[in-house]
């Protein structure tokens, strides 16, 4: 059940409602006293006992909004009030702090009857008293029940605005944090990507011709010359440069993906996998568009780590591997009927387990880093479901596009 929550300014509000409650209860009191009414002594018993019942609800931590507690409260002050009600007529005025209480602590459809009542029994103990009937009799108890009302209802409706501008503020930083944390990882991804093709380019194809023509030299010149000496120490001091800066260059793109796509690559992988006890098919779906290395970098490793999981630890008996483009993004499906595992378990089997070289962390870590999501489904006996997914970039979206 919703329990509304208020902002701190509401306690000095609260402390006000106590004060003008006590204060009409001591006022009955002394106004009794003072004219030397016959129930003067019933009057003062009546009003301490309830200020002490409410004071003892006020600092009651059960005794709050839509609670069993507050209405029980709400109860036994509205039966001593009317007690104090057929004693004094000047306590009907504590039917104020009252209306509020009753809007406060009960539901919309029970605090709306609930200050009704209260109103009513503050009219009728004009007549219970024998004052003089004016329309001030029934204007000022049921314009004070109107404006209470109209007070709890605005402040309501001012809470519940101030609080969806609160999350919308909170979700636009959120956004804002996560847009730029995307933005540095795109720019750090293409940065990769440019130093690695720039190294494969010039550095790379410039070591291998300095290692050529050095080799040429070696040919030309005796065995026995001082020069050959120097030049074979430079062709093997350009082919270790050669070779460092390949190594760079192969950190970010396997050797799968040297000499082929991506549909290529898994397709290599599935007739690796694939042995007599385990079937691995892979299937294309959609129109296959150019992906930057991370995006293939990233789901061939997913793939991967999926189907070593499911060789090692699933006991599965056919496994299949689903690469799709969309027109937005590009996706792996790695699924396969092994063992499964229960949800919320990092024990099961299947490719979610992380026991092999790239476990559910890695995968989850390469999403994130391009923008993705990964998501693992599986279940007891059921088989395990591995998904990745990556937004395409601009041109590579645009070009699948054009191309459908």
């Amino acid at each position: 059940m919703e329990t509304r929550v208020h902002p701190p300014v509401a306690a000095a509000l609260r402390l006000c409602l106590h004060a003008l409650l006590l204060g009409l209860l001591a006022l009955a009191a002394v106004k009794a006293v003072s004219g030397g009414e016959p129930r003067a002594g019933a009057v003062v018993a009546a009003s301490c006992v309830l200020a002490a019942v409410y004071a003892a609800g006020a600092l009651a931590p059960a005794v709050q909004p839509r609670t069993r507690a507050g209405a029980l409260w709400l109860a036994v002050l509205g039966a001593l009030w009317l007690v104090l009600l057929l004693l004094s007529p000047d306590a009907l005025w504590v039917a104020f702090p009252l209306y509020f209480l009753q809007l406060h602590l009960l539901p919309m459809r029970w605090g709306l009857p609930a200050v009704a009542a209260t109103a009513a029994a503050a009219i009728a103990s004009f007549l219970l008293h024998g004052a003089e009937v004016t329309p001030g009799t029934f204007i000022g108890p049921l314009l004070g029940a109107a404006v209470a009302v109209a007070t709890v209802v605005g402040y309501d409706a001012l809470f519940r605005e101030s609080e969806r501008r609160r999350e919308l503020i909170e979700e636009l930083v959120s956004t804002r944090a996560e847009l730029a944390d995307a933005e540095r990882a795109a720019g750090t991804l293409a940065e990769r990507e440019r130093l690695a093709r720039e190294i494969h380019d010039t550095l790379a194809q410039g070591l291998s011709s300095i290692q050529l023509l050095l080799r040429a030299a070696e040919r030309t010149l005796p065995a026995d010359a001082p020069a050959t000496a120097h030049v074979r120490r430079a062709r093997e001091a350009a082919q270790d440069n050669l070779a460092e800066a390949r190594r760079f260059v192969s950190a970010l793109t396997p050797p799968d993906l040297e000499n082929g796509s991506l549909a290529a690559a898994l397709e290599r992988l599935t007739a690796r996998t694939t042995t007599p006890a385990l079937t691995v098919q892979f299937a294309v779906s959609g129109t296959p568009v150019e992906l930057p290395t991370p995006y293939e970098v990233a789901l061939l490793r997913t793939a991967q780590s999926a189907l070593a999981n499911t060789v090692q630890h699933a006991g599965a008996r056919r496994a299949e591997i689903t690469l799709s483009f969309m027109d937005t993004s590009v996706s792996l499906d790695v699924v396969d009927d092994g063992h499964g595992f229960a949800e919320g378990t990092r024990a099961g089997t299947g490719p979610a387990t992380g026991t092999s070289g790239f476990g559910l962390p890695a995968m989850r870590s390469r999403a994130r880093s391009l923008g993705g999501t990964l998501s693992v489904e599986s279940a007891p006996e059921q088989g395990t479901a591995v998904a990745l997914t990556l937004p395409l970039p601009l041109t590579a979206a645009r070009t699948g596009q054009d191309a459908a």
